[in-house]
């Protein structure tokens, strides 16, 4: 009763902090803006959250705003989705990546040293896929040769996020030519502003350059500069990526189900709130929504009793990227023909803009993000499941 009590304190506070400071209109004002308004609008969104202490809410308690439980976490998250707050896109690698593999991998001194950085608001890109590595990481190609104290870099990763606006990257490389691929990598830290970085933006299809490619010659990064050892990268990796789970899919999939409306005021707008097919879809969306929902808490649950299982995390990301297509999709088919026309690139905010085209477009990005649908089917089949990794080979005879 008391911890109820308490959390639902939380909330209030919460709540009447959003209330009064989430910007009035932002979206609006996000619609057609040039990048430089969006890293304005970002930059002031995160200094607000960062003094309140809701920036940083899953860092440990001597960093401000940290020490928070799960259950606290999750209250706020859910509180961020309610009040339709622009999400921290051009920081989300620097508290969620960056922060998290700093705080389980990283050295004291690593941690002492970036930490303030980034809560001083330093933004961090992410250095993983590669023109020919995506969701196959361990095939990627970018060296790192170690000449002294220092590691040489060379090579290009392609899809990074906000790059262009980056201060640090984190890089994964490969140091050695192992038997086994996973085991030839290594994890840095590189300063985005060293010599011979060059970071060129990716012209969407959408109108965005939401990511980035970037080319590394001959770029020098002491091994201070390292997390962990020396081919040990795949291990610290997996750290970056299980940040992209659990309370990120609480906020996201909140937002999707607040974003509902949307498609109830289109069905309104266009005339056809009667139409039975349309009616019946909506209603399986709804329902899929809550589930997503409900999916991603009892996760969160299941992580604060301990009682979380090899998988878990996949289901939930899977869930979520499954839903959130069929979400654009109906928004698309209700919208019809005139939903077709440009209504305005909106940035900042998530795959729920209205704007049916492009939302539906920009959902194929979790069906890759944080790993592909089909390695996190993998994952399941393999670590829920117990299936064999090696299909069976089945001898056929003739009949």
């Amino acid at each position: 009763m008391v911890a109820e009590d308490s959390a639902q304190i939380l909330r209030q506070q919460v709540r009447a902090w959003l209330q009064a400071n989430v910007p009035v209109g932002w979206r609006q004002a996000m619609t057609n803006s040039e990048q430089a308004a969006f890293v304005q609008l970002q930059r002031q969104w995160f200094g607000k959250l960062s003094a309140a202490g809701y920036a940083t809410p899953h860092w440990p308690s001597e960093w401000p705003g940290g020490g928070r439980s799960l259950a606290d976490q999750k209250v706020i998250y859910e509180e961020v989705a309610r009040a339709d707050a622009p999400r921290l896109i051009l920081f989300f690698v620097a508290l969620y990546h960056a922060a998290c593999t700093l705080l389980e991998c990283g050295s004291d001194a690593q941690r002492q040293t970036y930490l303030p950085k980034i809560l001083a608001g330093e933004i961090w890109c992410q250095g993983f896929s590669e023109p020919n590595a995506g969701s196959d990481l361990a095939s990627l190609k970018t060296r790192a040769e170690r000449r002294g104290d220092n590691y040489v870099i060379n090579g290009q990763k392609t899809w990074s996020t906000m790059a262009q606006y980056a201060d640090r990257c984190l890089l994964l490389a490969r140091t050695s030519k192992a038997e086994v691929p996973q085991a030839g990598l290594t994890y840095l830290l590189v300063d985005m502003h060293a010599p011979g970085v060059t970071v060129r933006p990716i012209a969407q299809i959408t109108g965005d350059d939401e990511f980035a490619e970037i080319f590394f010659d001959d770029v020098e990064v002491p091994i201070e500069e390292r997390i962990g050892e020396e081919g040990e990268g795949w291990a610290v990796a997996q750290a970056t990526l299980a940040s992209e789970r659990g309370l990120t899919l609480v906020e996201l999939s909140h937002r999707m189900r607040y974003a509902l409306p949307l498609i109830a005021a289109q069905m309104r707008d266009s005339g056809r709130e009667q139409d039975a097919a349309l009616r019946r879809d909506l209603g399986r969306l709804i329902a899929r929504v809550d589930a997503t929902c409900a999916l991603a808490d009892r996760y969160l649950l299941k992580r604060i009793s301990g009682e979380e299982a090899a998988g878990d995390a996949s289901v939930v990301k899977l869930y979520y990227a499954t839903t959130l297509r069929e979400f654009s999709l109906l928004g698309s088919r209700i919208a019809g023909l005139a939903g077709q026309y440009d209504r305005g690139f909106m940035r900042g905010a998530t795959q729920e803009t209205g704007n049916w085209p492009v939302d539906f477009i920009n959902s194929f990005n979790w069906s890759i993000a944080g790993g592909s649908n089909e390695i996190q089917r993998n994952i399941i089949a393999e670590r829920m499941l117990g299936m064999p990794r090696e299909p069976r080979s089945w001898q056929m005879t003739a009949r």
